[in-house]
């Protein structure tokens, strides 16, 4: 079982032998649009109404009793400290009442693993390109749960999810912003506004990521377009972003000789980057893997297949005195 509580999703999922079995989730979304944003307090309040009728749900998806899971993972970081504390919280509590192994894992490796349910174990490396509302990194990996994962970037400010919040507010669309501009983009011209690519000079470091000054340039375009057409605008912003994201991520394939990359984490759901990255990819001779948009965003079941393949490795469990690290670096899948 995996239980997921980092942002503003209440996820549980059930994985055996790298099949998903079962799942379901709650989202507390809808509470933050006034806010413009998740709300920390807010969301785990949320985690506490949901946890267990989300428990329950997961398992009667799978047609499964507690009595059947023998092990549970749980995200311990990173992520929102209070709706951290709520996940470990439940899953301390079921590991005690079943008295079955727990494991700390981390958001980010979760995000990696979930691939795997819909593709299959990931190869010996790959390029893993995580893009979500909290972060943008490039990751060199090898075995997930057996060898350090390698930082090649992260983004310097805001991540491309964040962006996509923002911009979409300059717009006057809702929130969240990315499936807001992906929707109204497909009415856009992404042509028709060549908005700046971040970090792509010569002078610039070949793989790192920046959208806070390309969310300025968005700003200030607004402010001096009286007649704004707000469809070229989403569409050629987003055709910014996925055109930073799938060169770099085409860069660091070339870089490190791997010929896999794998695309995860909720700005994968988008459209023009799924496809973007599709088109360069089979230009290049690399395979793409993305898994399906249910498990882009945050959920249980990424977090019961990086569960899953701990229990398979042998790994020893986490100490049920773990904690959460609501801002620890991905190196290791296992968080104690």
């Amino acid at each position: 079982m995996g239980i997921e509580t980092s942002c503003d999703e209440t996820g549980v999922g059930l994985v055996r032998d790298g099949v998903l079995l079962g799942q379901a989730l709650a989202s507390s979304m809808e509470e933050h649009v006034r806010f413009g944003g998740v709300v920390p307090e807010i969301a785990a309040r949320a985690h506490v109404h949901a946890i267990v009728p989300t428990i329950r749900a997961a398992l009667d998806d799978a047609h499964l009793e507690l009595s059947d899971v023998g092990a549970i993972a749980v995200t311990t970081g990173p992520g929102l400290a209070t709706a951290l504390h709520v996940g470990v919280a439940a899953a301390k509590a079921l590991a005690i009442a079943a008295g079955i192994p727990l494991y700390g894992v981390h958001h980010l490796a979760g995000h990696a693993a979930a691939d795997t349910l819909d593709h299959g174990p990931l190869p010996e490396r790959s390029i893993g390109l995580i893009v979500s509302g909290g972060h943008t990194s490039l990751l060199h990996v090898r075995d997930l749960t057996r060898t350090p994962i390698e930082h090649l970037s992260d983004t310097l400010d805001d991540a491309a999810g964040e962006a996509f919040d923002k911009v979409a507010r300059i717009l006057g669309l809702p929130y969240p912003g990315g499936p807001a501009i992906d929707r109204i983009a497909k009415e856009g011209d992404r042509t028709a506004i060549r908005f700046p690519r971040p970090l792509s000079g010569s002078g610039d470091p070949a793989l790192g990521f920046s959208f806070s000054g390309l969310k300025t340039a968005v700003a200030r375009y607004v402010e001096k377009t009286p007649d704004l057409d707000v469809a070229d605008t989403a569409a050629s912003f987003q055709e910014a972003v996925a055109d930073v994201l799938t060169s770099k991520a085409l860069r660091a394939c070339r870089d490190q000789r791997v010929e896999t990359l794998v695309v995860v984490g909720g700005v994968a759901a988008n459209s023009r980057v799924r496809g973007l990255a599709q088109e360069r990819c089979d230009a290049a001779g690399i395979e793409l893997r993305v898994p399906r948009m249910s498990l882009c965003t945050d959920n249980g079941a990424m977090i019961a297949a990086i569960g899953d393949l701990l229990v398979r490795d042998g790994a020893k469990a986490s100490s049920l005195d773990v904690t959460i690290h609501p801002t620890i670096e991905l190196q290791t899948a296992q968080l104690f």
